[in-house]
């Protein structure tokens, strides 16, 4: 174990090496836990076609769901840096089709939320609405809003998310992202707070914002639900 300059440190696992925060409190929401591996006295064969192991026929573990597979089931190296793996590691067949859509969020939706956009917010039942600008903190944990007032939001404290949509047709053409709704807990109470964000000035940056924070939510509510 090495430790690096920007609070990360460097770990080595069965499964590969891996970049993690230095401490552990300040994982990304989106942050996935190693599996345990199958033991191998408990798979003699293939998880996914019942082939034999023996001294020609290897068994591998799949870096991300831990099961048992044949080098034929098991042969993509594919990133997964929901696990904070540095280089890429062996997947299964289905594991890696997953991996494989999160890399685009990370490279992609990630750098879309961080950018940020401009919404009009109304807090709560207030009549009132602020012109703000919205962005994800660098670590992932926080949506930074800022107009003439500053507040945060820790995604580990919404409960829900909505997009508002407009445009859709009868024949089931796409809507545009005009949007959001948020029920989160703010620090020190139990009690669920709204935040309603209106696309303000560009709306097509603020609409691929929408867009990238509703795949962000899909990959929040699996972490929780791990």
């Amino acid at each position: 174990m090495s430790a690096v300059p920007d609070g990360k440190k460097l770990v080595r696992s069965p499964s590969g090496l891996r970049m993690v925060p230095e401490n552990g409190a300040f994982n990304s929401p989106f942050s996935l836990d190693e599996p345990q591996w199958v033991p191998d006295k408990e798979c003699p064969r293939c998880m996914q076609c019942d082939t034999k192991f023996d001294f020609i026929t290897r068994k591998h573990h799949c870096r991300r769901c831990g099961r048992c597979f044949c080098d034929k089931c098991c042969s993509k190296k594919v990133a997964l840096p929901r696990m904070c793996f540095v280089d890429p590691v062996r997947q299964c067949g289905e594991c890696s089709l997953i991996s494989q859509k999160e890399v685009e969020f990370y490279d992609k939706q990630l750098k879309v939320l961080t950018a940020g956009g401009t919404f009009l917010v109304t807090v709560g039942s207030s009549e009132k609405s602020e012109t703000m600008a919205c962005r994800l903190s660098n670590n992932h944990r926080y949506l930074f809003l800022d107009g003439e007032s500053h507040f945060e939001v820790e995604l580990s404290r919404i409960s829900s998310m909505q997009v508002l949509t407009e445009g859709s047709t009868p024949g089931g053409g796409l809507s545009r992202a005009t949007g959001m709704l948020l029920q989160y807990k703010p620090p020190g109470s139990q009690d669920a707070q709204q935040l309603r964000m209106e696309a303000a000035d560009d709306k097509r940056i603020a609409s691929a914002w929408l867009a990238a924070m509703h795949k962000a939510a899909k990959l929040l509510y699996e972490s929780r639900d791990q």
